[in-house]
């Protein structure tokens, strides 16, 4: 196994502690799916929001849903004139037998708009 790293990306409507953790939770339950790992694949997972979301870490969501023995860390994403607001990106190091191809990327909600080039059917 050799270790590939995932991106993904999702945003909400406000800043509150529910949507944040709903939508983190969506999206790494559907990165962990489409990408057919296991929680004890991780090696650890970078989360970054932007600066207009401060009710929840990240990483909360993650450990609500068994990601409790993961290293994860949560850092503010740097603001950029127009940049997209309310934003919560991840990588997620994951070992697994895959390729560098056969990785499957994540981009959900308006997020979808930062890297098309990296999400399939579109």
């Amino acid at each position: 196994m050799i270790m590939r790293g995932i991106r993904g990306a999702t945003t909400v409507t406000e800043d509150s502690v529910e949507e944040i953790m709903k939508a983190t939770r969506e999206l790494l339950q559907l990165m962990q799916e489409e990408n057919d790992f296991a929680i004890g694949d991780v090696a650890s997972a970078l989360f970054t929001v932007t600066s207009d979301l401060r009710s929840v870490f990240p990483a909360a969501a993650a450990r609500s849903i068994g990601w409790d023995k993961v290293p994860l860390m949560c850092f503010q994403e740097i603001e950029v004139p127009g940049s997209l607001p309310l934003c919560i990106r991840v990588m997620v190091h994951v070992n697994t037998d895959k390729s560098q191809q056969e990785i499957k990327h994540i981009y959900l909600r308006e997020a979808r708009n930062l890297r098309q080039d990296l999400i399939e059917g579109d």
